[in-house]
């Protein structure tokens, strides 16, 4: 029998004892106008509790959870470094999708969970490790990749979509902590997610105003796909980030733009968005895509040598790396100040 034919056999049958070991019924609803976060009151248990998530159709989606997920598969840097910084790496059965190497307060606890090399796991490779929970992006669960949540939910496998994914239409700041928070009242460990919570919000407030009272600064969030340009709007993380700080996002609606624009525009200050994948010289080259470009050499961020590197992490779903993608955008707009 052909190694294919023997991998869907396989996964059919775990397919067949998943169904069979499922709840009768079903824990998902569609939310009606609810929090985001909701915990059954009269209880003196800290379950059940009420998580509201979305499908792939960025419907709100009801899930109750009756215990903390046992078996969890983390896929992209957010995912698999909150679960780390909550102190839940013991949960974890796969993990994948790494931008950047994890953030090294972190590196001994990665060390100890399953890890593979595929950047994005195949449904099969999911159903084999037989989770109780997949936490992830919108993305991930395109029919082409791990299909719908109601494919997992039917057979008592709960999911949580990272808000910034491509579930909102704006992508903030909050829900980046509505992230963390969700999670900690999922695993009940909410002191840890506050805690969190507690140093993003303060370094938030320390670096708002530190530059308060500063000359209105312009930046523009740009990253390099072939020929294009493409730069991040007021809408994307970044873009509200950088609001956050009182600076002005120029070309606030995004998407591409050529080099002419970018001369027309001439921002105080550029960020050139980069992800590592292990490369400690991808940062470095974003730089100089813009640096060493004879015809941007006009741009006052280039003769002013304010010309940045941002990690995608630190600004995209960006977790417990939104206190790093705040100090550097504030760096990058104020270097004056000592953030």
């Amino acid at each position: 029998m052909s190694k294919f034919k023997s991998g869907i056999i396989l996964l059919l049958s775990l397919i067949v004892v998943i169904s069979l070991t499922a709840c009768g019924s079903n824990n998902t609803n569609n939310a009606n106008n609810k929090n985001e976060v909701e915990v059954s009151e009269g209880n003196d248990s800290h379950y059940p509790v009420i998580i509201t998530t979305y499908n792939y159709a960025k419907e709100p989606v009801e899930v109750t959870f009756n215990k903390a997920p046992e078996k969890v598969v983390a896929v992209y840097q957010n995912s698999i470094e909150t679960m780390l910084a909550l102190g839940l790496e013991d949960k974890i059965v796969m993990a994948s999708g790494l931008d950047h190497e994890v953030k090294d307060e972190y590196k001994d606890a990665f060390s100890k969970i399953n890890y593979i090399e595929d950047f994005e796991p195949s449904k099969e490779a999911v159903v084999i490790e037989q989770p109780d929970f997949i936490l992830s992006w919108h993305s991930i669960f395109d029919e082409k990749k791990l299909g719908d949540v109601d494919y997992w939910h039917e057979n008592n496998i709960k999911t949580y979509m990272s808000l910034n994914s491509g579930v909102k239409e704006k992508r903030t700041i909050e829900n980046e902590i509505t992230d963390i928070l969700n999670l900690g009242k999922i695993f009940n460990v909410e002191d840890r997610a506050n805690s969190l919570v507690a140093e993003i919000t303060n370094k938030i407030d320390e670096v708002a105003s530190s530059v308060k009272g500063e000359k209105k600064q312009s930046t523009l969030i740009i990253e390099y796909f072939d020929d294009k340009i493409y730069t991040y709007g007021a809408k994307t993380l970044g873009g509200d980030m950088v609001s956050k700080l009182g600076a002005e996002l120029l070309n606030p609606e995004g998407g591409n733009i050529n080099e002419e624009d970018l001369i027309n525009l001439n921002p105080d200050s550029i960020f050139v968005v980069y992800m590592d994948r292990t490369d400690e010289n991808m940062s470095k080259d974003a730089i100089n895509k813009v640096l060493n470009n004879k015809s941007l050499a006009s741009l006052n961020a280039v003769k002013n040598n304010r010309v940045n590197s941002i990690a995608l992490g630190e600004m995209y779903s960006s977790g417990i790396r939104t206190i790093d993608g705040i100090t550097t955008f504030a760096n990058g707009i104020y270097p004056e100040l000592d953030n």
